[in-house]
């Protein structure tokens, strides 16, 4: 991206725009480089003109909501970055106990909201970070409960522009993953529900708390869960501790005392400090079982040589 797309898109939308802004800003783990540029399109057709400008100038663009599942490279990013956590954020529930959500709304606010609806089902996802788009997509769960249980439809918009709608049967789920198109950003989505028992659904709600507050390191900078869990009989945090790998430090990034599946922020902790300790991990895990632990946050911005080591590690 140069300085004469700098000004076309300053010329082609009032929406909030900044330019050359560091990433560590916008992510749970306080880690990035700086984006070229980061838009907060307004609306759908503001931002439809950015994904057209972006697709014929061809300029590379990512989405982020609230950057709690990804972990940038200290270059940072050479395109456009798209977020929608400040603008697309409409919540509405009807007393059906149908929950209308637009992606830039946080998933905590909604399951808060659908508690004070007595709607059930979606307590235990509470203290998950993120919007709604980036919990969708990815098929965020806690506690035995994914979102994707209560899905019924959902609006995106591709490249060029042009919205799509999905419903449930369209889109197949599993464990963090989804079949949602990678190239589309997801605009807002429809859950249909169910009313529970307000007792019932604030005693599931406070062991969800508790449980977190137990098992996770929540008092540092992290991007959550690093790696997807095996199967539903091996956790990536029981193999990497049985790796004797809890405490190993790279600069001020740490595998957690606490859950071998983070990685936490002490301080000033880089993506390459980081990297270095998902490649370690990766390999003695990989060496003393024989399972390729598989990435559960998103790489953005990293060198290629990297990504290699990483991914083949």
């Amino acid at each position: 991206m140069n300085r004469l797309h700098k000004r076309e898109i300053n010329k082609l939308i009032s929406s909030k725009i900044i330019f050359d802004e560091p990433l560590s800003k916008y992510t749970t783990f306080g880690i990035g480089g700086p984006a070229k540029c980061i838009i907060y399109p307004d609306d759908n057709n503001e931002l439809s003109k950015v994904l057209k400008f972006t697709t014929k100038k061809n300029i590379s663009t990512i989405f982020i909501g609230s950057g709690s599942n990804i972990l940038i490279w200290d270059d940072g990013f050479d395109g456009i970055v798209i977020s929608l956590r400040k603008t697309f954020k409409n919540l509405r529930i009807k007393s059906n106990a149908t929950i209308l959500a637009q992606s830039g709304v946080m998933l905590g606010t909604m399951v808060k909201n659908a508690m004070h609806k007595n709607i059930c089902g979606l307590e235990s996802l509470v203290g998950v970070p993120g919007t709604l788009g980036g919990a969708l997509i990815m098929n965020a769960g806690a506690f035995g409960s994914e979102i994707s249980n209560y899905f019924f439809k959902a609006k995106t918009m591709d490249l060029k522009g042009v919205i799509k709608n999905y419903s449930y049967k369209d889109i197949k789920f599993s464990y963090r993953n989804s079949t949602f198109p990678k190239d589309e950003i997801l605009l807002e989505a429809i859950f249909k529900c169910k009313k529970g028992n307000p007792d019932k659904i604030m005693k599931d709600r406070n062991n969800a708390s508790k449980g977190r507050k137990i098992k996770q390191p929540l008092k540092y900078r992290s991007a959550g869960s690093i790696f997807k869990n095996p199967s539903n009989k091996i956790a990536a945090g029981y193999l990497i501790d049985k790796a004797g790998l809890k405490g190993q430090s790279c600069g001020d990034a740490i595998i957690s005392n606490k859950h071998a599946n983070f990685i936490i922020n002490i301080g000033n902790a880089t993506a390459k400090d980081v990297s270095k300790l998902i490649i370690l991990a990766k390999q003695k895990v990989l060496d003393l079982f024989n399972i390729n632990l598989e990435l559960e946050i998103k790489l953005i911005g990293f060198p290629e040589k990297v990504i290699k080591e990483i991914y083949f590690a």
